[in-house]
């Protein structure tokens, strides 16, 4: 695997390197020794599934509230997604800022989104799959977010037709003064 230290502190692009053989492809996606070497959570404890019909969907800006606060290791495992997190780690120099990219069955790319980060995502094509490694577990009532449309973000999604639920719809439009 090969980490890549992205703009915001303690997250990560993690590309598999796969072994290609007339079989096809096999590669390692996680290793608790590896991320461990880098200081990375190594106890993921809850695996969630997001399928998603229309290109254009959004999910997000979501994360949980302190002392909840998650770990992600995301990756896209049918079709493709524009994924973003946004750093609200209280004190981190790059606090308030967001990075996005493709994450595809295709290039086979996963971002490690340490605590502290509100994640998002949209789709790119119909019919995509997300999947998610997270910890701790999901906990009923600490779950939080903002809109996906903060114009203090400015984050520029790549489908303009947008699909989102009316919750997220309903979400605090700002992401200014949480700090996690």
């Amino acid at each position: 695997m090969i980490f890549t230290s992205l703009k915001l502190a303690g997250a990560y692009r993690i590309e598999p390197q796969p072994i290609v053989d007339e079989r096809g492809a096999f590669a390692r996606r996680f290793c608790a020794d590896t991320f461990r070497a880098r200081g990375l959570e190594t106890d993921l404890v809850q695996r969630s599934i997001s399928l998603n019909a229309r290109a254009g969907t959004v999910r997000g800006m979501h994360f949980q509230a302190p002392p909840h606060l998650e770990t992600k290791l995301v990756r896209c495992t049918r079709g493709a997604i524009f994924d973003v997190m946004v750093d609200l780690r209280d004190g981190s120099p790059t606090y308030g800022q967001w990075h996005g990219e493709e994450l595809s069955a295709d290039n086979w790319l996963m971002l490690y989104i340490p605590k502290g980060f509100a994640h998002g995502f949209q789709t790119l094509v119909d019919n995509t799959e997300v999947d998610y490694e997270i910890t701790p577990a999901y906990v009923p009532g600490a779950g939080a977010g903002f809109r996906f449309d903060d114009p203090a973000l400015a984050i520029n999604w790549p489908v303009a037709d947008i699909v989102i639920s009316e919750r997220d719809r309903l979400l605090p439009s700002s992401f200014i003064g949480v700090r996690l």
